[in-house]
């Protein structure tokens, strides 16, 4: 399997399982989907809930590759997917705080772009 190919598949199970210990115990009225474009290569994890009468959605975790890279866009989990990432072998060259300033990016332990 070629590097984009198991990042790709890194990147799902990641979310599918954490998706999966989410929805374990749910807040009520609240849904926690994947949302996987492989196309694009986007992937997103998305609340689904309702306040008042209307629908809101908000993400909680949002990722792509880019360049060879993961990127990840937003990451609102408890320990960061990207420790997550590494321990699943990917090397943190390849990772980038895309949710952080670029000109803060040098001093992460992470890629700058």
């Amino acid at each position: 399997m070629d590097k984009l190919g198991r990042y790709r598949a890194i990147v799902e199970q990641l979310l599918a399982d954490f998706t999966a210990w989410v929805n374990q115990t749910p807040p009520p009225d609240q849904e926690t989907i994947c949302v996987f474009d492989e196309g694009r290569d986007y992937y997103l994890v998305l609340n689904v809930t309702w306040a008042q009468y209307r629908c809101v959605q908000s993400a909680q975790v949002f990722v792509r590759l880019r360049n060879e890279k993961i990127w990840i866009e937003e990451d609102w989990t408890q320990d960061g997917i990207a420790t997550e990432l590494i321990k699943a072998g990917v090397p943190s060259e390849d990772i980038v705080l895309g949710f952080q300033p670029e000109e803060m990016r040098p001093y992460t332990e992470f890629a700058i772009a």
